[in-house]
This record gives C-alpha cells, structure tokens and sequence, in this order.
C-alpha cells in the first residue's frame, strides 16, 4: 500500500516538474470568429446612432432636440415637461442626466441632431418600408399602399375602414350609394349637429362684435405661490382697467388638484375678478384668446357672467387647450394671452 502511494507522488512531481519546464505550458489559444460583436456593429451603425442620440428621457429619437450645458440630449416634448415639472414643485429643472441646471436660457437648440436623426432610417408604421425619416412623414401620408383609409362615402353612413389598396374596390361594392334619401338623412343628421356648433360659435362671436362696449387687453399671467404649508401655483395678472373699472385675471392647474404632477394630462382654468366696487350689475360676455406674443394653439370658447357687488369674480373656467400646449405655458416665465370683453348694455 505504502508503496503505491509512493510512486504516485513521484508520479505527480515529474509531472509537475515536466511543466514547468515546458514553456508552452499555457491553455490553447482560441479561434479568432470570423462574425465577432464588433464587425456586426460595424453594419448596424444606424443601432448604435439611435442609442447616442436618443431623448435622455423618453429614449426616442428627438424631431426637435435640445440639450443642456454638459451637451446630453433631450425632446422638446420632455424638455417642457420637465420644467413644468419643477414650475408646479417650486424646483429648478435638472437635466435628468448630470443634474446641471436646465432652463430656456441655458439649454440650446441641436441642429446637427436634428438633421442627423433626419437622415436615420425608421420602419414605416403600415408596410414596414424602411425609410430615411424625412421621408416618412409623406411616405405615409401619401404613397404608402397600407395605410389606412375611410371610404368616401363616409359622410352618408359608411363606416368601413381599411388600407389604401382596398378603397377602390370596396366603393365599388359599397352599398350606401344605392341607399334612398330617407336612410341617408340620419347620417347626415349627425354632421349638420357638428357644422351647426361649429357656425354658432362664429355666429355668437360675429353678434358679440356688434356691441357698443368692446374692449381688448394683452395680458400676461406670472407665477406665484399660496401661504399654505405646502404651497400651491397660481397664477395672476396685473390690474388692468376696462369699462372704467379694475380687473384681475387669475389662473389655475387642472382646478386645482392637489398633485398636478401626477398626471400627464394637466389643464389650465382661469377667472376674471373685479377689483373696484360696483354700483351697479354688469352683464359681461368674455373671450381668452391667443395674444400676439402668446403662440398658444387655443381653441375658442365664448363665456358669460353678471358682476355684481356681491358677485365680484366668476368660477374658474377652462382654458380651451390641450395638456401639451399647457405643459409649454407651464414651462414659460409667463403666460401671454389676450382677453376680449363685451359689456351687455340694457
């Protein structure tokens, strides 16, 4: 037994020593493959483009890009967004990379990734074409054979829907061209219901500028904070005089809510407040509208109230835009509209 062990440690040492001695004493080298991670990279640089020259926030590949101090990218939907953000907080907007400070000021305009995310091939949303994208927009507006389209004969009832290659033989099969009057009018009912709004709005506006007492102001709302604990935005004119009496227009975000920040879809809603004593009711039609200096895409919308002694300020009202234009509104310094007032005389 003693014996065995023995020559098996003499064993282990000459093969230990025949190692050491053997200067290729070193695992085998490995094959070089032909198809390695670099080389394949090298035919996807539009992949690694779109990974450099994305939004730092929503990763998407930014149409309007700018970028703060340090030189990091972000959309001009998240660059509003994010100073909305510190605007509701009482913050200062942060790049959500580095945390240098980001304002209007300070952050630029990229051009060269602009026109670099330009050139970047994207799929197509129909037929998966791949494309340049300034060369989508019009591919799937215009020439792409998927895209999706109502048939002509929409406005008398048809509701069919499908891609642009099909349109041509399906009116051709359509059977609300041979439909008789009276089964059409209940189509054509739903659309005088929309023109009909739509013309009462121009109607009203129309009647409202025939009134004697018409006034105009270009106003601007700025920022500031209530005294409670947890302070809140609002917003408020300057006085300004119209019909010979003080007035003040004050605005808040999504009425009021207690956490604006939680929400994507925020909204602006506003009131007109007299400010000096009235002797007598005043019957008043206003109107807030997109100021020369305002770029606001506003909607109108026409609303009335009788001021009293009593009855000194209306209830907020909405502002009539969407929650990005607000998020641009919330992201200015101040807020530039124009407000129309018309004084009902009896």
């Amino acid at each position: 037994m003693e014996e065995s062990c023995n020559s098996t440690v003499q064993v282990l040492r000459e093969s230990s020593a025949d190692k050491e001695n053997l200067s290729s004493f070193e695992p085998p080298t490995k094959k070089i493959k032909l198809t390695d991670a670099f080389s394949e990279g090298k035919s996807k640089l539009e992949d690694r483009l779109s990974g450099i020259l994305c939004c730092a926030v929503c990763l998407d590949l930014p149409n309007c890009c700018y970028q703060c101090s340090n030189g990091h990218l972000m959309c001009a939907g998240c660059f509003n967004h994010l100073l909305a953000d510190a605007r509701i907080k009482d913050e200062t907007a942060t790049c959500p990379n580095c945390r240098t400070e980001i304002n209007r000021t300070i952050c630029i305009r990229n051009l060269a990734v602009e026109k670099a995310v330009s050139e970047l091939p994207s799929d197509c949303a129909f037929c998966n074409q791949n494309l340049p994208r300034y060369q989508l927009d019009y591919h799937q507006k215009e020439q792409c054979q998927e895209r999706p389209c109502s048939c002509r004969y929409a406005r008398i009832g048809c509701h069919w829907e499908g891609p642009f290659h099909e349109v041509a033989e399906h009116e051709r099969n359509c059977i609300h061209p041979r439909k008789t009057g009276e089964e059409v009018m209940s189509s054509l009912e739903v659309i005088d219901v929309q023109k009909q709004e739509e013309q009462k709005l121009y109607s009203d506006i129309f009647a409202l500028l025939s009134f004697e007492k018409i006034t105009f102001n270009d106003l601007q709302l700025k920022p500031f904070r209530t005294d409670d604990f947890i302070t809140r935005l609002y917003y408020e004119t300057t006085r300004f005089t119209a019909f010979s009496q003080q007035w003040v227009v004050r605005a808040n975000i999504n009425s009021d809510l207690k956490n604006p920040t939680h929400t994507v879809n925020r909204s602006l809603s506003y009131q007109l407040v007299v400010k000096t004593k009235l002797t007598a009711p005043m019957n008043m039609y206003f109107l807030a509208l997109s100021g020369p200096f305002g770029g606001i895409k506003m909607k109108s919308k026409i609303y009335s109230f009788e001021f009293t002694a009593e009855n000194a300020e209306t209830g907020y009202v909405d502002l009539p835009i969407d929650s990005v234009e607000c998020n641009k509104l919330l992201a200015s310094k101040t807020i530039n509209f124009r407000l129309v007032m018309f004084q009902v005389t009896k």
